[in-house]
Parts: C-alpha cells; sequence; structure tokens
C-alpha cells in the first residue's frame, strides 16, 4: 500500500496562486448552491478553558475530504487558525494527502471575496478600504487588486495598521472611520466580536465583504450597515446558523452561487449597497485543497 502524500505549509505554498484559487472558488460556490456538493454543517467543539474553539468540516463535491482546523482568537505570537486538510480518493475511499490547512484557509477566505467582488462591485471601483492587519488583510488585499484596480488603498487597525501600511505601502487611517468613508470596496478582516463598520460611513454603491464574526453572537456590522445592504452569502443554512450579522439581518438575498449561475440577480445599480457575508464553508477547503494536489502531484513534489 501506498503511503498517502504529505503536504506542510511551504510545499502548499509553492503550487497554490490566487489566480488559479479565484475561478476555482467560483466553481465550488456554484455547484454547492446548484445542489451538486455534499456538505453537512460544520461541528464546532468549544474549547472554553482555552477560549478556542475545534472544528470538523467534511465535504464531496467531486473532490472528497475534511478539514480540521481550530480557532483561538485570542491567540498572539502565533496565528489564531491551524488546520489540516484530508483528501481520500473518491471512487475507494482510500486517503490521497494529508497537507497543512492554514494557507489554504487564509487564501482560499480571501479568493470567495474576490469571487464576490468580481460580481457585486462596480467596474470602476478604485478605493479598498481594509479594517484589520492581519494575515486575512493581506490575502485580500491581494486577492482584491486582481478583481479590480485600485488607486488608492486605505488600512485601519486598532494595533498595527502602520506597519501593514509601511509593508504594502497602503495609506494607514487614524479610524476605522476615516479609512471607510469614500471607499468603493470594503473588507472587514478582524478579530472583533461587536461592531467596527458604521452603517452612516457607507457611500453609496460600496460593496463590503465581512468575513470575520463567525459565531452566532459576535457582530462586525452595526445594524445601520445591515439595514442599507443587500446581502449574499455561500450558503443560507451555515450564514444563518453561524453570522450573527446575518442573524441580526434576518434575511438574505443570494447565494454567491446563485449569482454566478445566473438565477439570482447581482448589483442592479451604481448606487445600492452590497454585502458579501463569509462563514466559510467545506467545499471551498476541499477544491483548493484538491487543487493543490493536483499541481503537486504535476510537479512531483511528493510521492
Amino acid at each position: 500500500m501506498t503511503l498517502p502524500m504529505f503536504l506542510v505549509e511551504e510545499e502548499v505554498r509553492e503550487v497554490l496562486r490566487m489566480e488559479d484559487l479565484i475561478p476555482a472558488m467560483a466553481g465550488a460556490l456554484r455547484d454547492l448552491s446548484a445542489g451538486k456538493v455534499e456538505q453537512p454543517m460544520r461541528l464546532v467543539l468549544p474549547v472554553a478553558e482555552h477560549n478556542g474553539f475545534f472544528a470538523v468540516m467534511p465535504a464531496y463535491g467531486g473532490a472528497l475530504g475534511a478539514k480540521i482546523v481550530t480557532f483561538y482568537p485570542n491567540n498572539t505570537g502565533v496565528p489564531t487558525h491551524h488546520a489540516m486538510i484530508l483528501l481520500f480518493r473518491p471512487q475507494t475511499g482510500e486517503p490521497l494527502v494529508t497537507m497543512d490547512g492554514r494557507l489554504i484557509t487564509e487564501m482560499r477566505t480571501a479568493a470567495v471575496s474576490a469571487v464576490a467582488t468580481d460580481l457585486l462591485a462596480r467596474e470602476d471601483a478604485s478605493v479598498l478600504a481594509i479594517l484589520g492587519s492581519g494575515v486575512q488583510a493581506r490575502s485580500h488585499l491581494a486577492a482584491l487588486r486582481i478583481v479590480r484596480k485600485f488607486r488608492e488603498v486605505r488600512v485601519w487597525s486598532p494595533r498595527n495598521s502602520s506597519e501593514f501600511a509601511r509593508q504594502f505601502k497602503v495609506t494607514a487611517a487614524a479610524s476605522a472611520e476615516e479609512a471607510v468613508r469614500g471607499a468603493d470596496v470594503i473588507a472587514v478582516a478582524t478579530a472583533a466580536t461587536t461592531p467596527v463598520l458604521m452603517g452612516e460611513w457607507l457611500s453609496p454603491g460600496t460593496h463590503i465583504n465581512a468575513v470575520g464574526a463567525t459565531r452566532p453572537n459576535w457582530r462586525e456590522l452595526d445594524d445601520e450597515a445591515l439595514r442599507r445592504a443587500r446581502i449574499y452569502v455561500e450558503l443560507r443554512e451555515a450564514a444563518m446558523k453561524e453570522s450573527g450579522d446575518v442573524i441580526a439581518a434576518g434575511d438574505i438575498f443570494a447565494e454567491i452561487g446563485e449569482v454566478i449561475a445566473g438565477t439570482k440577480r447581482g448589483r442592479e445599480s451604481e448606487e445600492e449597497i452590497t454585502l458579501f457575508k463569509s462563514v466559510g464553508v467545506a467545499v471551498e477547503d476541499i477544491v483548493a485543497a484538491d487543487l493543490v494536489y493536483r499541481k503537486a502531484m504535476s510537479r512531483g513534489t511528493k510521492g
């Protein structure tokens, strides 16, 4: 019996490109909304003693596998997310590969936001605001620049916006409001559990990607932002169970996969505000891992 492949994070990084990942995520979301994916709800086990969470996320959508992930939002000095992804041969159930999933989680989250931005943001969007300065801020900057050409990028976070701005040659804002006012596209990528984005700051025609606050009692958007926006998600069931913002809004206009397929509308005017609220779903990880596996096999990275 051949031992399954094992890929560490640097080997994943060698083969995974955002330009390939964005269309792969679009395909995964289209298939998810079309009912072509088997995917139960995420199983989340609180590790209350250490303020963490342990989750298992299986899916079958052409590729077969599961992500096992931990989320410790108070981590300092180490990432808040750690993950491993396992893939199996769909025809026989044989294990194919185990790979580090931290980078895949980071990149696929931003790639999905890029899919939503390409569908929902105005074509002439030129100012990007990022709330947050961690790995998701970095990944979103890279992904969103692929689908829109920004003449100005502003970043704000409670602690590290100046260093982020210096490293990536963008503008550090003194406050979240200063970053957001006049922005065409906004990425909310913080560890906030109470709102950091206020609806009164939003300009007509703004598109928002919100990827944090993935617990039912956490929020990153205030009620006014939710009231003003047309809300899109990856999967209705997941968003209504896991996102405090979506639960508070009580309304979802469409899944992104439905917009890709043309069964639901995207942006209809230059003035409307659109919001993509992401909680992360298993098929994204499994399709991304399958992309990595196939690229690694073709390059002879392992095995």
